[in-house]
């Protein structure tokens, strides 16, 4: 890191304390050796220090210095805390110059006594100097804009194509799969609402591209999918459209905003639609709906008859799910049947009060988005909760070769994380990840089930290999593939 203007090394939080009962100003930059974004903010972090005498300006090694880090949720670097009067009053997550510069001036004020800061319309709060660094970094980074906020966790060029597809049709539905084949049951209910309300609407695959899938959840701070949109406002998901479908208040908003309907023949109905015979279509209804919780298989829970029908028996077994079953081998006319029904083509399929969750595949990536058990919760499943050691259990045997890091293998939020993602990428190894920075009771219990007091911890058939230092050892002497698979 570069050492200039008066910044100095935090080296212990008795320190911060004694600095900040003094009631001046103090802004704390934690940064990582690792992550070129915190070298550049420390540029411009070393020259309001210059400018902004009277204030404290600390660098905190965030990897380091735990205790420090954890006091101020420090999950991601650069990352800054700003101090008045002995309180943490302000937060910014990431490299931008602007914002850093103008809360600076928020906490310390002027750059000089009794002048006042510099117009807020330069995007900044500070003097020529700290300007021209600005500038130039806004330079190296492809951007002529700096006075842009950025929203934590989010890229600019992330955030205008989220706000373009957002602003790409009047009524815009963020969904898994398409309106003409959806992947899970309450993105195929709000489609067969819109279609009932009669109005066209874009539609966006979740599933294809991770990125908008992520990005998307910060930026409308909502959790789960499908998201339906009406002139870029989020209206809510699949709960909330059908409340306002059933009160009349859906077609209300549409009028408000001027969303014209068209012709159709209303709602895609399954017994209208599909040619099923009435009989077939109400047994159908009525094995769905026979548990809560319901799977069609191949085989039966105790004796699966295909690997990807045992794979969602596994899961749910695993998170203590109550469940009916059926198996689709013994009867040909519900097995052919389901398929037009539900338009899915495959098994397992699984239903949650009525509503198609998805396959195999669909219903793994929810056990480990942990989406699984928000929508058992939401639809009023009660789940026998797991004790914490048999949690760990399953989450260190769900892949043969499993990383527990901060971050995730395409966003380490960690230099020694990111070391052993890459020394398992080059060596082409296969591996499973979960982010101990999600989950807090993961983070502190793994450390007592093993015995290893810090992250990454990487083990292999449901045994500890070891930590970055180890990882690192084997693959420099070359045994680290063939360690994963003996």
């Amino acid at each position: 890191m570069s050492v200039g203007g008066s910044v100095k090394e935090l080296k212990t939080k008795e320190e911060l304390d004694h600095v900040r009962q003094s009631g001046a100003p103090v802004i704390l930059h934690f940064w990582a050796s690792w992550c070129e974004a915190s070298k550049h903010m420390d540029q411009v972090f070393s020259h309001l220090s210059t400018d902004f005498p009277h204030a404290h300006f600390f660098r905190v090694e965030a990897e380091e210095h735990p205790e420090i880090s954890e006091a101020y949720s420090v999950s991601a670097v650069p990352f800054f805390v700003f101090f008045k009067d002995g309180k943490a009053v302000d937060t910014l997550e990431g490299a931008d110059p602007s914002s850093l510069a103008n809360k600076v001036a928020k906490v310390a004020g002027s750059v000089n006594s009794g002048e006042p800061a510099a117009p807020a319309s330069l995007g900044m709060a500070a003097g020529p100097a700290i300007l021209e660094a600005v500038k130039e970094l806004a330079k190296q980074s492809g951007s002529s804009q700096v006075n842009k906020e950025v929203e934590p966790g989010l890229s600019d060029a992330l955030k205008k194509r989220l706000q373009q597809l957002l602003d790409s049709h009047p009524v815009m539905l963020f969904m898994k799969g398409t309106p003409e084949e959806p992947k899970c049951g309450f993105s195929r209910q709000v489609v067969d609402i819109l279609k009932d309300e009669k109005v066209e609407f874009g539609s966006f695959n979740i599933l294809s591209d991770n990125e908008v899938r992520e990005g998307l959840k910060k930026f409308s701070n909502w959790p789960t999918f499908p998201q339906l949109y009406c002139k870029g406002e989020l209206l809510g998901g699949c709960d909330i459209v059908i409340a306002m479908h059933k009160s009349g208040e859906l077609k209300d908003v549409f009028r408000d905003h001027g969303i014209e309907t068209v012709g159709g023949s209303g709602k895609s109905g399954i017994s209208e639609s599909t040619g099923l015979s009435a009989t077939l279509t109400s047994r159908l209804e009525s094995l769905i709906n026979s548990s809560p919780v319901m799977l069609f298989m191949k085989g039966k829970p105790e004796e699966p008859k295909c690997g990807f029908s045992g794979k969602v028996v596994e899961i749910l077994k695993q998170g203590k799910v109550d469940f009916g079953s059926f198996d689709i081998l013994t009867d040909e006319e519900v097995r052919q049947g389901l398929k037009v029904y539900s338009n899915w083509s495959s098994y397992p399929q699984l239903y949650i009060k009525g509503e198609l969750i998805g396959g195999s595949d669909i219903v793994l990536e929810m056990q480990k988005s942990g989406e699984l058990k928000k929508v058992l919760a939401e639809k009023g499943i009660t789940v026998e909760k797991e004790n914490l050691e048999d949690r760990l259990k399953n989450l260190i045997t769900s892949s043969p070769v499993m990383l527990f890091m901060k971050g995730n293998p395409d966003s380490p939020r960690c230099g020694f994380s990111s070391k052993v993602v890459n020394a398992l990428k080059e060596e082409g190894v296969n591996f499973g990840s979960f982010d101990i920075l999600t989950d807090e009771e993961v983070r502190q219990g793994l450390k007592v089930y093993s015995n290893w007091p810090t992250f990454p911890q990487l083990y292999y058939k449901g045994e500890l290999i070891g930590g970055c230092d180890i990882v690192m050892e084997l693959k420099d002497n070359g045994e680290l593939k063939s360690t994963l698979s003996e």
